[in-house]
């Protein structure tokens, strides 16, 4: 089984002309058989002659050139061309002049230049064919030689709907590779944006704080401390991101989950934010991408708190249904602007984007009292 693969392998490693070759070959040996004398493509109608040592050289001109017709398809065209005539005008009528129509469709698929040319050519030179084999006694009518170079046109033009196929699945899958690799932009940039503005602005926010807690040592100890943790969280999260965009990473890195709220909600109270969390329920075992999602939503709205509602009492509310996961983050009040990095409008435009990419909804409004309110509702089961 292992030989025949390496041999499969190396069959397709090996130059398209030596692929090609076999094919030719295994023709030409077919059109030496007595029983397939005369079995061939005929024009004119001229009585079938017997072989001799130029049907040998026809053959050859009919057959070889097929090697080369993906590689050179107009070399092999122009000679399979020239035994073919000379195949008619001496009547042998040998199976290898089935080559020509097989010809045309590869010149017709892999010709790259001049096709136009090619064909003019083509059908300059059937006029002389035509006119030749009528002097040697032909009984083919007129329209026997159009219908059959309407066979020949026929040919071509399937040569050539393959070839634009052929570009049109090429074109299509350069398009969902340029789809594909925008995505996974977008999808890195929506991560690099949640991981460090969180990290980043909680940071700021307690260094900030600090500042203020030069004369309570403890608290300052306390403050100073967090800031440490944050930042060796933040370390953390980026090298589980690095892991996950090496295209030989381990598909069992876990991502975060809805799971890991205590552990950012915490995070977040020692930033100096009131925040309390509240769930119902428990995550589905097939919750998969919502779990992750969750979690970004809560963190994103987090972090929004520290930025624009700094020090207003924050809740969040996690509901775990049997289809669906609901999220509530809500501040009671505007509260004091941070000394944060200013916000671009790409964190809520991510989590929409996430949101609605698993078919649920997304909503972020101001609150009466001046507060904010953000809410989701995120299927458990990622739409097929």
């Amino acid at each position: 089984m292992i030989e025949r693969r390496r041999v499969t392998d190396l069959w397709r490693r090996s130059d398209v002309t030596v692929r090609d070759l076999p094919f030719g070959l295994l023709m030409a040996a077919v059109s030496l058989l007595p029983a397939l004398h005369g079995k061939g493509t005929q024009v004119g109608d001229l009585p079938a002659r017997p072989f001799d040592a130029l049907a040998i050289v026809v053959i050859a001109l009919e057959c070889l050139p097929l090697a080369v017709r993906r590689r050179w398809p107009a070399v092999c065209l122009v000679l399979v061309s020239l035994g073919f005539a000379l195949d008619q005008i001496r009547a042998y009528h040998v199976f290898a002049s089935n080559a020509m129509p097989i010809a045309l469709i590869s010149a017709g698929a892999h010709l790259e230049h001049g096709r136009r040319v090619t064909v003019v050519l083509l059908s300059m030179a059937y006029v002389p064919l035509a006119l030749a084999l009528g002097r040697l006694g032909a009984t083919e009518r007129p329209e026997g030689y159009v219908v059959f170079y309407l066979a020949l046109a026929l040919a071509w033009g399937i040569g050539a709907w393959l070839r634009s196929t052929r570009a049109a699945e090429a074109e299509r899958r350069r398009h969902v590779a340029e789809a594909t690799r925008a995505a996974e932009r977008t999808r890195i940039a929506r991560e690099l944006h949640d991981v460090v503005t969180h990290h980043v602005t909680a940071m700021v926010v307690q260094a900030e704080a600090a500042r203020y807690l030069t004369a309570a040592p403890d608290r300052l100890d306390a403050t100073l401390s967090a800031v440490t943790d944050t930042g060796r969280r933040a370390i953390t999260d980026l090298r589980h991101m690095l892991d996950l965009l090496k295209a030989d990473h381990d598909t069992d890195v876990s991502m975060p989950s809805a799971g890991e709220l205590h552990t950012l909600v915490e995070q977040t109270r020692r930033a100096g934010q009131p925040v309390e969390l509240t769930e119902e329920g428990r995550p589905a075992e097939s919750a998969g991408s919502a779990e992750f999602v969750t979690y970004r939503v809560v963190q994103e709205s987090l972090t929004n708190t520290l930025k624009y509602a700094y020090g207003s009492p924050t809740a969040v509310r996690v509901r775990y249904g049997e289809k669906e996961i609901s999220v509530e983050v809500s501040t009671d009040g505007p509260g004091s602007r941070a000394a944060s990095p200013g916000g671009s409008g790409r964190g809520l435009a991510g989590l929409r984007d996430r949101v609605e990419a698993l078919g649920g909804e997304f909503s972020a409004d101001r609150q009466a009292g001046g507060g904010f309110l953000v809410r989701a509702r995120i299927p458990a089961e990622n739409p097929s």
